[in-house]
């Protein structure tokens, strides 16, 4: 079964494709950016873009095999251009306080502050096959992505605009077991990425591949994950809580003789308070 998570990010797609079908550009689900203009649309259709460009690269670059990028050049080269992509580059308007989308005709004034903080991340299809998926999420303040993993994934995050928490693990291996089944976890990351800054890249097994957002302001952030989310090929979005460990933590060595900060990683359901709607892409058109 997929996760909430997945499940999620299609019945966004359905629910925009359809929307698209039968109301054109008016579809509700477009508020996480303001519109361009229709002369700067055309514009966009018929000029090379920086997307273009990253489309182009990725699609030479990465396989559905699952396999890493070939190369620490391949990687360098993927995350200069994503440094060099700024909001407007992918149809977005950097937003720089919080307002009222997502609550229709009521607007904020007549919500309380937890229903404010209820707002839901928006989740943008950018481009997607087989071998990788390009896609954005914008985030109002306060609103997170829960510890979750990439199995056999890279995934390269850029942040378009705003201020991004980033706290990450990367399991020990061979895998260490607790007596109640939690799996030790190596602590990776925990900072704050704030835009304009360089690309973060994350590996099957290294640079922090289970991972958790949390927007300290509106922001958004463009991915590429190489290969996609595969379920039946074991590539399954799992989360987890975290139960740091106070004696691992403070020195004791594991197998490989490293005294790093770790933590045991629990298996958990998804959250049923992730909440995540479809935007539409409003940025320049991807020629396959």
């Amino acid at each position: 079964m997929l996760s909430k998570f997945q499940i999620a990010v299609d019945n966004a797609r359905k629910l925009f494709f359809g929307a698209n079908k039968t109301q054109g550009s008016s579809s509700p689900f477009t508020q996480c950016s303001s519109l361009s203009s229709s002369a700067d649309m055309v514009e966009h259709q018929f000029s090379s873009s920086k997307v273009q460009a990253l489309y182009e690269l990725c699609k030479s670059t990465f396989s559905p095999s699952g396999l890493p990028p070939s190369s620490s050049a391949a990687v360098q080269k993927i995350s200069s251009l994503l440094d060099s992509i700024g909001p407007a580059d992918v149809g977005l308007k950097e937003e720089t306080s919080d307002d009222d989308r997502g609550h229709g005709m009521f607007g904020l004034q007549r919500l309380s502050r937890v229903a404010k903080w209820s707002q839901p991340i928006t989740y943008i299809d950018v481009y997607e096959c087989d071998s990788f998926t390009m896609c954005i999420f914008c985030f109002p303040t306060s609103s997170v992505i829960p510890l979750h993993d990439h199995p056999g994934m890279t995934v390269f995050s850029k942040v378009l605009y705003g201020s991004l928490h980033v706290k990450a693990y990367d399991w020990v291996e061979p895998a260490v077991l607790s007596k109640t089944k939690e799996r030790l976890a190596k602590f990776a990351v925990d900072k704050v990425l704030t835009a304009p800054c360089v690309t973060s890249v994350l590996y099957p097994n290294a640079g922090g591949n289970l991972h958790c957002f949390t927007a300290l302001t509106p922001c958004a952030v463009l991915d590429i994950l190489t290969p996609t989310y595969n379920e039946q090929a074991g590539r399954k979005c799992t989360y987890y809580h975290d139960y740091p460990d106070s004696k691992l933590s403070s020195g004791v060595e594991v197998k490989d003789g490293g005294t790093e900060e770790y933590a045991w990683l629990s298996e958990i359901e998804t959250p049923e308070d992730l909440y995540m709607r479809p935007g539409q892409y409003t940025g320049p058109a991807i020629r396959e």
